[in-house]
């Protein structure tokens, strides 16, 4: 029952879902329709796993201090998600775009068999978008711990 009770556990949930919520409603500005799907993708703006990760680093440091070895494992856990989100996790995103192109580019020229499903695309981000994740995780920790600070 400890962990209903941790704080710093609860912050970067509430930053994850933010940013996943966030998500929706900004594509439905982009597209002009929800699309649900978005709530549990990976990739886009903000990147949710850059909220967490920074949420949970900042909600470390504000429970345990920011010299504290605690919030250096989080921060480093946290960079080291934000580079891979911008680094191995887009590039590999990039790389089944042009699949997909080629595949639908062959498809046409054969004409022949079922086309194979697609490969999903929407896997990294641009640094943008994990900097606005980081800073939307950074303020909810904030948030969390100065308008309900720890007994």
């Amino acid at each position: 029952m400890e962990l209903l009770a941790n704080q710093v556990f609860w912050t970067a949930i509430l930053a994850n879902f933010l940013a996943q919520t966030l998500k929706l409603f900004l594509y439905y500005l982009l597209e002009g329709r929800f699309q649900w799907e978005r709530f549990l993708e990976t990739g886009g703006m903000p990147s949710s796993h850059s909220a967490t990760v920074s949420a949970l680093a900042m909600g470390v440091g504000f429970q345990e201090g920011f010299g504290s070895t605690l919030f250096a494992v989080a921060a480093i856990f946290a960079l080291i998600v934000m580079y891979d989100a911008t680094g191995i996790r887009r590039a590999a995103g990039l790389h089944a775009q042009l699949l997909n192109q080629l595949v639908q580019e062959l498809q046409q020229v054969l004409q022949k068999g079922p086309a194979p499903e697609p490969l999903k695309e929407l896997l990294g981000h641009t640094y943008l978008e994990v900097l606005v994740g980081a800073l939307l995780g950074a303020l909810v920790a904030f948030l969390s711990f100065h308008l309900f600070p720890a007994a």
